[in-house]
């Protein structure tokens, strides 16, 4: 397992660009386990996050593959994952936390392939568990259902 850090620092000039870096590199790599931590060093704010991985090519073939980009899916699965996007997108900015404490973009496309229709599917989505599907199952498939 590797162990990668990052900094989203809160600034409006670096928020997005740090986000985004972070979420590409977690589009790119299986994540195991993530733990944030808010940080104020009287100069700079930042949320620091602690990113587990296994690259995506040492995955066990057997486990289910989830389609890689946005690019990959169809034009109905870009609305839903649009849509389940902004769900986690306004939740995140209504508790004041960075997305990614709620789901990556990988975890969002787990789902929009899995098409789950109950918690239990939800549960097995890759990246959900009871935690995750305790917390936001009912929203995502309120979301899941709009279509």
């Amino acid at each position: 397992m590797n162990i990668r850090v990052f900094n989203i620092r809160l600034s409006k000039e670096f928020c997005i660009v740090d986000q985004n870096r972070m979420n590409e590199f977690l589009d790119s790599v299986e994540v195991k386990l993530t733990s944030t931590n808010f940080v104020t060093t009287g100069s700079a704010d930042y949320w620091s996050a602690v990113v587990f991985y296994d690259l995506k090519n040492k995955i066990d073939k057997s486990s289910k593959e989830v389609k890689s980009t946005f690019e990959d899916l169809s034009e109905h699965e870009k609305e839903i994952f649009s849509s389940l996007k902004q769900w986690r997108n306004d939740l995140a900015r209504d508790l004041s936390w960075s997305a990614f404490r709620i789901c990556h973009n990988a975890h969002l496309l787990a789902i929009v392939e899995a098409k789950p229709e109950t918690l239990e599917e939800l549960a097995k989505v890759k990246g959900f568990g009871e935690v995750r599907t305790e917390k936001y199952g009912e929203d995502i498939l309120a979301v899941l259902n709009a279509f």
